[in-house]
């Protein structure tokens, strides 16, 4: 908090007493859902304790999963588990969160973590939040950590997806137009390919990709007739080259969709079928891979609460189980379950089961549980 905001702290406490500081304390702040619950919550009791380890376990544990990924489950009463999920993203998508319950008046609590040498909070819910939305702006590892509150039953199901940050730069083209890619060879291994190409007919319109204004049209050097376009004053520098023919000025302002030019071969693509050269240059780092910008994406398609098997605990049906990293075969294996072990479960996503087996998070194919055993703990 700066000077001026505890200068107006003390004033508030001053006219209005002490017992009004808080609410104006949490409007200058911005505090978090989780910080105001964990303020009215008595901070002895052991369910608070609990509460509020398992969130801290939560970041050092280790599983992934793929995108887009949905999870279905219930949140118990008393039940102080954190769910946690360890992502990569890459600079350039927009990383979309939901939690759905058939209730509002439960507190669900949705905290992000970029991976550094620790996990530093980058971005955290409000009261009544359920829907976030994150524009990664460094590639890397992140964890998100899901955690309701301690009172209140309620199914769940959590959605996780990206998106690109950008539209398509050729119109009626997908990710299959996309032949060449970031860092493919060029001139014998001389250099690398800055950007991806998008092949198309010649003459297909290639669009702007977000708003912007046009820097510069030229027609020179390896890009042939080119436009730069600018996303803003410390923006990104935006570059369509090879074009067939440029339909833009410089200086021009530029919405998304608006059409740039033609698909065409010019400059150092003469031998080459017709396509667009996008690349994308940072003024820090130089030139980025594009593709995570614009490429698409699937995402969920039914965003209704769907059921799930409702059972708090289950037992390996199996004579023994391998318990993984992720909700597939392809996730490394972390440990072993054996026959009538009993684990706890937080949710579902397809044939597997996000469970917790004593203090390890894992997942382990349905087919070897019986779900919903009333087992004492």
């Amino acid at each position: 908090m700066g000077l001026k905001s505890l200068f107006v702290v003390i004033f508030c406490c001053l006219i209005l007493g002490c017992n009004q500081v808080r609410k104006v304390t949490d409007i200058i702040t911005q505090s978090t859902a989780r910080e105001l619950y964990e303020r009215n919550l008595q901070r002895d009791s052991l369910l608070f304790t609990s509460w509020k380890n398992d969130f801290e376990r939560s970041l050092l544990d280790s599983l992934e999963v793929p995108l887009p990924y949905v999870e279905n489950g219930y949140f118990y009463t008393k039940s102080t588990v954190a769910r946690s999920y360890k992502l990569e993203l890459q600079k350039g998508e927009i990383l979309n969160i939901k939690v759905l319950t058939d209730t509002l008046d439960k507190k669900i609590f949705i905290n992000l973590f970029e991976k550094d040498e620790n996990f530093n909070s980058i971005l955290s819910n409000e009261s009544g939040e359920r829907n976030l939305s994150y524009k990664v702006e460094k590639n890397g590892i992140y964890k998100l950590v899901v955690q309701p509150e301690i009172y209140g039953t309620a199914p769940f199901q959590l959605e996780l997806y990206t998106e690109p940050s950008f539209a398509f730069p050729v119109l009626g083209k997908s990710n299959k137009a996309i032949i060449s890619f970031w860092g493919a060879s060029r001139d014998g291994g001389r250099r690398s390919h800055e950007g991806i190409d998008v092949f198309a007919e010649r003459g297909t319109p290639v669009l702007a990709v977000t708003s912007g204004r046009v820097s510069s049209v030229t027609n020179k050097g390896l890009g042939g007739k080119q436009v730069w376009q600018r996303t803003g004053f410390l923006g990104l520098s935006l570059y369509y080259a090879h074009l067939d023919s440029i339909l833009v000025k410089t200086g021009q302002k530029l919405k998304v969709g608006d059409t740039l030019g033609l698909v065409g071969n010019t400059g150092n693509a003469r031998t080459t079928a017709p396509h667009l050269h996008f690349g994308i240059y940072d003024g820090y780092k130089g030139a980025i891979d594009p593709l995570p910008f614009v490429k698409m994406r699937e995402r969920p398609l039914n965003t209704e609460l769907k059921s799930s098997p409702n059972g708090k605990w289950a037992v390996i049906a199996a004579s023994r189980a391998n318990i993984r990293q992720g909700p597939a075969t392809a996730y490394s294996k972390i440990g072993e379950v054996r026959l009538k072990d009993s684990l706890q479960v937080l949710g579902f996503s397809g044939n597997w089961v996000h469970i917790k087996f004593k203090e390890q998070r894992a997942f382990v194919h349905q087919s070897l549980l019986s779900i919903g055993q009333s087992i004492s703990k």
